[in-house]
């Protein structure tokens, strides 16, 4: 079975569309009908359907994928990894993400990547922007605090960290001297990443702590934009901890304990299947899984 034609497989299977598909493998449109079209003679049996929208895969085609389509990746991952350790990989790399993490975790492991040769171009972004700037061809790499729910992405953890409770010590400590401590933190400042307390309400469910009103004070996706509000003593916040623990070294923040405990934020490297079949690509995937894993 060629690889050619399962790799043409894959990819109209991920797009819906043998059009989508042939222009992101650089293919003219009949000659990727060609290689599905040879691909049901050799199964046997049909893989698409036509629809309104372009194609609906049949029941073969969801077995077959389930077969093929992560292995056709990860060796084709591992094919470009190789032949990028042989040959130049400079050129542009595109990384969109958190503005926080890239800065803080992600730039100086970006070193090696810089002193090959490779030129790399940070973009600030969360969300629905880091999925449409992949799918769109902007960015190559994406850095998301959540994993991917969309079959034409794939993503890997790259970093995990404790999300902890933070405020000046003064009012740590005005806090734990309280007699209701959760009344005592719900009438204070809150600087929250979005409206809906994305890092804090987790934290607060898991210690019991109501807060069905609390509406934030200060609200910024740069979440270092909250620091020296803190250490000004102006409200609390729960952030990752690589973004604090200098300053609780310090003395200028303090962790606010908690009543039953913290939780983790982790952190996923995301890309498109197709990706991966540039060597620049592929070799800066698998050094950030690396280096940041260690």
């Amino acid at each position: 079975m060629s690889l050619t034609r399962m790799r043409t497989f894959i990819e109209v299977y991920r797009q819906r569309s043998i059009s989508r598909a042939a222009r992101s493998l650089n293919l003219t449109q009949p000659a990727a009908s060609q290689h599905i079209a040879a691909l049901e003679v050799t199964i046997g049996r049909p893989l698409f359907e036509r629809s309104a929208s372009g194609v609906e895969p049949t029941a073969a085609a969801d077995e077959l994928a389930r077969d093929i389509g992560d292995k056709l990746d990860a060796a084709e991952a591992a094919l470009s990894a190789a032949r990028a350790r042989s040959i130049d990989i400079s050129g542009v790399l595109q990384i969109v993400g958190h503005a926080d993490f890239m800065a803080e975790i992600l730039s100086d492991k970006l070193l090696p990547l810089l002193e090959s040769g490779m030129r790399v171009r940070m973009h600030a972004g969360n969300g629905e922007m880091i999925t449409s700037m992949l799918l769109e061809g902007h960015c190559d790499l994406g850095i998301s605090a959540s994993p991917t729910l969309d079959e034409r992405l794939k993503c890997e953890k790259i970093y995990t960290t404790r999300l902890l409770p933070v405020a000046a010590p003064a009012l740590v400590d005005k806090l734990m001297q309280a007699q209701d401590f959760a009344s005592a933190l719900t009438a204070e400042p809150v600087l929250a990443y979005n409206l809906d307390l994305a890092l804090i309400e987790p934290w607060l469910v898991k210690n019991h702590i109501a807060a069905k009103d609390l509406v934030p004070a200060m609200v910024s996706r740069e979440l270092r934009a909250h620091t020296r509000l803190l250490i000004a003593g102006f409200g609390w916040t729960v952030m990752p901890e690589f973004l604090c623990k200098q300053q609780i070294a310090r003395g200028e923040l303090a962790e606010i304990p908690s009543p039953v405990g913290t939780h983790e934020l982790t952190y996923y490297l995301v890309w498109m299947h197709s990706a991966l079949r540039q060597l620049r690509v592929a070799h800066a995937r698998q050094t950030l899984l690396r280096s940041c894993a260690g």
